[in-house]
């Protein structure tokens, strides 16, 4: 992990040696982490949580619905909804529940290997 962090701050610089901002492709850096055996561990951790959270956009998404609306239907704010697709929050099985029926769909769970 010491040595990910490392990496981090070496990457991002400070600005006298930024000094303009330059698009990054996202799949193309991914990819080059991904070579570092450390990085690579660590977010194939992360996977099934964010696969959890990408899940939830894309069934608002495929509905139509808005953070604002989903928030209401579930009796609570925007604000947690962002919190939960943006992973700062981790939800609870009964939360999940409720907003599986708040997005009019079923939770579906596979365990693998």
């Amino acid at each position: 992990m010491e040595n990910m962090k490392k990496k981090i701050k070496k990457r991002n610089g400070t600005y006298d040696e930024i000094k303009e901002i330059r698009p990054v492709d996202f799949e193309d850096d991914l990819a080059e982490e991904l070579k570092d055996p450390e990085f690579k561990k660590e977010f194939q951790k992360l996977g099934p949580k964010y696969a959890l959270y990408a899940a939830v956009v894309e069934s608002r998404h495929q509905k139509n619905i808005s953070q604002k609306t989903l928030a209401k239907r579930l009796g609570t704010g925007q604000s947690a909804i962002s919190r939960l697709e943006s992973g700062k929050y981790n939800p609870t099985f009964e939360f999940m529940q409720k907003l599986a029926k708040a997005l009019e769909t079923d939770i579906t769970i596979t365990f693998s290997k």
